[in-house]
């Protein structure tokens, strides 16, 4: 009974001081309008709202975001490859690493991932 009673304790004590700690600190960065307010894609977010978008760096961002998504699907060819040295799953694993590779270098020949030109 007495466990449960200091545990019940804590469990009430310990989120308030942490909701008090973050209440007093946030006093600090209220007071600095640059710092809280959002920043995204280089756009000053306290200027005009009609510049032009740069494309290149949309399509920057879509090639950052397509690599990224391939990379996360090479995590379960790497174990399984350390598991069992299949020729089935080292084949699919070279043919996905060479598509991968045949698109970097079309990116590259387009110009893509050339930032200033």
């Amino acid at each position: 009974m007495m466990v449960l009673l200091l545990s019940s304790t804590l469990a009430c004590i310990i989120p308030a001081i942490v909701m008090a700690l973050a209440w007093v600190l946030s006093y600090r960065t209220i007071a600095d309008r640059e710092k809280s307010s959002p920043f995204e894609c280089g756009f000053d977010p306290l200027g005009s709202a009609r510049l032009p978008f740069s494309l290149r760096f949309f399509l920057l961002a879509v090639i950052f975001l397509i690599f990224d998504v391939e990379i996360v699907l090479l995590f379960p060819i790497i174990s399984i490859l350390s598991l069992s040295m299949s020729m089935s799953a080292l084949i699919g694993a070279i043919l996905f690493l060479l598509i991968l590779i045949i698109g970097l270098l079309h990116e590259w020949r387009e110009g893509s991932l050339d930032w200033a030109k």
